[in-house]
């Protein structure tokens, strides 16, 4: 088999950016209301949800097409620590009915991101980097 660093990060750069885009397309049609209660009953204006855009729409995008690549997967792991601390927390150490981490899809997606901020998108994107 070939081996190419790039040809990785190209898969798990799109990979990561469209399964957190259609979390971000879902919330485009039901709204923010609910996370902006989240938010609200942590102290936190609830106006804040608003981002939840900036992280599940416009970075996974700059992802999917290898365009500031570490600051959009930087963007992705900071919204998924926000996800796991307003809707997952009583979950961090609890395992589901097969055995595995109850958290494994926030947890895929978090270590995914951070992957892609310290080793960056690779030359097959629009950053070429």
């Amino acid at each position: 088999m070939v081996k190419s660093d790039d040809t990785g990060k190209l898969i798990l750069r799109v990979a990561l950016g469209i399964l957190i885009l259609l979390h971000g397309i879902a919330k485009v049609g039901k709204g923010v209301d609910g996370i902006g209660g989240m938010l609200a009953s942590h102290g936190v204006p609830a106006v804040l949800a608003y981002l939840v855009y900036v992280g599940e729409i416009l970075a996974p995008v700059l992802l999917i097409v290898g365009l500031f690549t570490r600051p959009a997967a930087l963007v992705v792991a900071i919204n998924m620590v926000v996800a796991i601390w307003l809707a997952h927390r009583k979950d961090l150490g609890a395992l589901n009915a097969q055995g595995g981490w109850a958290l494994e899809l926030q947890g895929m997606f978090l270590f995914a991101a951070i992957s892609l901020a310290f080793t960056g998108g690779g030359r097959f994107g629009l950053n070429n980097k």
